[in-house]
């Protein structure tokens, strides 16, 4: 479906190292001796467990309820599994360019195979690349479980408990939890609600495992798909849509927008665009998916227009719903938004006195960082922590394609609808030495300066890793720092970090 805070937890739900155990928390001795407040955290996903950490750390005594696993949806069966798989993918996709550096991986399956044309028409090899899916999944399912139980081992060793069951509030300080042997109340002086999203479907295209899917349930596929619909061409689809096509699927990407990545920078998105189409995918602008159904070998996707397009399997990544139902959200008065996610403010608090909410479930931005910031947020706020509110402005945020898209700050769509003063400039990938070395020729740096104090407002990496090349970008957003900040530091020669200070170079600030 992956931040800073004085607390040394990792923000990345992959991150396993588990740190020295800790006490009990045990009351001072004397009069004035207070038990420990009780937290009760309602979801182990990032926002849930960073929480719990957090909490622990303070003092508190502290219960996770989770109904799945700890690291909830983000480990099990969103973040993790989906990038593991996109990293798989990855392979191909460098494989393909291979061929650019001198490299042939065109190899005799058998001797058989000797006569048979390969891909670039050269007689007598044939290129043999295969995926076993089932392997590939295999693989996928194994990561996600173990980094779930890594999380409940770190728990466990820093004196937290973790409940199965599905947890409710009963009023703002207790939680009613229902697991396999009935029914038990815990007693809460705070509780955070951390209970993420689930996949939105349509009302004529009901999941079943098998051809009709949810980003939840690709992960048990045996084969490969031969001819995958992908309906919803937001992050999650075009991931997938990307991901398949590397592997060796045929691809339809259906988008109800004129474009893929509709809410992304325009740049970005008709680059990846083009990149797709480049590599056989069938793009299927402004056409909205209005049903789904089995055929004996496959499916057919209808439109509103009335077209069908057919395939082996339809992917459906047309977004996501808070995970609400039976919170006992109504009678515990904590208010919601229309869209069905519970209301927030920036330090986590609903309308329920003692009750936080934190990650998908509350809206602001669906991604396992900002969920996992909320809930340290949250905790360092009740139990009377120095705290800072959520700024999303210096939330960086990543599309796993390839090449990866990868934003900061403020958009270019959003400085001009703010009518803002500001200067950019874009600096294509294929001119930076080392992405020619490495056979790179898509992509490119933006950024976004104020026209007159200098003051780095956004930026854009298009590039292979742009995860990791967009963190020096934060930093500048974060700090207030100017383009002459950027471009005085030092960057290796050669790297691709070096065209984000070539660029900041060309916004050179000047009184």
């Amino acid at each position: 479906m992956t931040p800073t805070t004085p607390t040394p937890a990792p923000a990345d739900p992959a991150a396993t190292e588990a740190p020295a155990t800790r006490p009990e928390p045990t009351p001072t001795p004397g009069a004035d001796a207070r038990p420990a407040p009780r937290v009760v955290v309602v979801g182990g996903g990032p926002g849930g467990y960073e929480a719990a950490l957090v909490a622990r750390r303070l003092g508190a005594d502290v219960t996770v309820v989770e109904r799945a696993g700890l690291g909830g949806s983000a480990v099990l069966t969103d973040v993790v599994p989906s990038k593991t798989l996109i990293a798989t993918a990855e392979w191909m996709t460098i494989a393909e360019r291979a061929p650019d550096l001198g490299i042939r991986l065109d190899i005799p399956a058998s001797p058989a195979d000797d006569a048979a044309p390969s891909a670039d028409g050269d007689p007598g090899r044939r290129r043999r690349h295969s995926v076993d899916m089932a392997a590939v999944n295999a693989r996928v399912r194994d990561l996600a479980q173990a980094q779930s139980q890594d999380i409940r081992t770190r728990l466990e060793r820093e004196g937290v408990r973790v409940v199965i069951g599905h947890g409710r509030l009963d009023g703002p300080e207790r939680v009613v939890v229902t697991g396999d042997d009935g029914e038990r109340v815990l007693d809460a002086d705070v509780v955070l609600l951390a209970t993420g999203a689930t996949p939105r479907t349509l009302p004529d295209a009901r999941p079943d495992g098998e051809r009709i899917l949810t980003w939840t349930q690709l992960y048990h596929l045996a084969e490969l798909p031969e001819r995958l619909v992908v309906v919803g061409s937001g992050v999650t689809g075009a991931e997938f849509a990307g991901a398949y096509v590397s592997l060796g699927s045929q691809v339809v990407l259906v988008s109800s927008r004129d474009r893929v990545l509709p809410g992304e920078d325009a740049d970005a998105a008709t680059m990846l665009e083009e990149v797709f189409r480049a590599r056989g995918m069938e793009v299927v602008g402004q056409a909205r998916a209005t049903a789904a159904r089995r055929t004996d070998d496959g499916v057919v996707v209808t439109l509103a227009d009335g077209r069908e397009i057919t395939g082996s399997h339809v992917l459906l990544a047309v977004g996501s719903i808070p995970s609400t139902a039976d919170l006992g959200l109504a009678e515990a008065g904590v208010r919601t938004t229309p869209s069905g996610h519970i209301e927030v403010d920036k330090v986590s608090r609903t309308s329920a006195r003692g009750v936080y909410a934190a990650g998908d479930v509350t809206g602001v931005l669906p991604l396992a960082s900002v969920a996992a910031m909320q809930g340290r947020i949250a905790m360092s706020h009740a139990l009377g922590d120095a705290v800072a509110p959520l700024k999303v402005r210096g939330v960086a945020a990543n599309i796993f394609t390839a090449p990866e898209i990868a934003t900061v700050g403020l958009s270019e769509r959003a400085l001009v609808e703010r009518d803002a003063h500001f200067v950019t400039h874009t600096l294509p990938l294929a001119r930076n030495p080392r992405a020619k070395m490495l056979g790179v020729r898509d992509g490119f740096v933006k950024l976004f300066a104020h026209s007159t104090a200098g003051t780095v407002l956004g930026g854009v990496v298009v590039a292979p890793r742009a995860s990791e090349l967009i963190f020096p970008i934060t930093l500048a957003v974060a700090h207030g720092l100017t383009v002459d900040d950027v471009a005085s530091a030092f960057t290796v020669y050669p790297s691709l970090s070096g065209s984000i200070a070539e660029v900041a170079r060309v916004l050179h600030h000047t009184e």
